[in-house]
């Protein structure tokens, strides 16, 4: 399969993660769309840093299910990364359970994508 696809549902379930959280918080209207954003721009960003170091678009990696510990690994780095720019962005304190959750529910939302688009793309080998 494509490895666009992959990157882009690496975006879209980061998207969806961050929707979630703030949807949670009761925070899921339009006005929020600025902070949402400073919270998903940053965890892309580190996403996106360390996921080529991590292996996870070579397709000996993203073929088998037991590789599937490589992109909770890199959402857990990630997201103190992302926390912190976040913190930059918006000019306020850096919180590090905040970036406990943004890191477990991240890797949560990752493994179920990644899971999919190994079944899918070994369906089609």
């Amino acid at each position: 399969m494509n490895k666009r696809i992959l990157i882009l549902g690496d975006i879209l379930t980061i998207a969806l993660v961050t929707f979630i959280g703030f949807a949670t918080h009761g925070e899921a209207g339009l006005s929020f769309l600025p902070r949402m954003a400073a919270a998903f721009l940053p965890l892309v960003a580190g996403w996106f840093l360390l996921a080529p170091w991590f292996g996870l678009f070579q397709d000996e990696i993203i073929h088998h299910a037991r590789q599937l510990w490589r992109p909770v690994l890199t959402a857990l780095f990630a997201a103190p990364l992302a926390t912190v720019l976040r913190g930059l962005i918006l000019n306020a304190p850096i919180i590090p359970v905040f970036a406990v959750v943004l890191g477990v529910t991240s890797a949560v939302g990752m493994v179920i994508w990644r899971a999919i688009w190994s079944w899918i793309a070994n369906r089609r080998l």
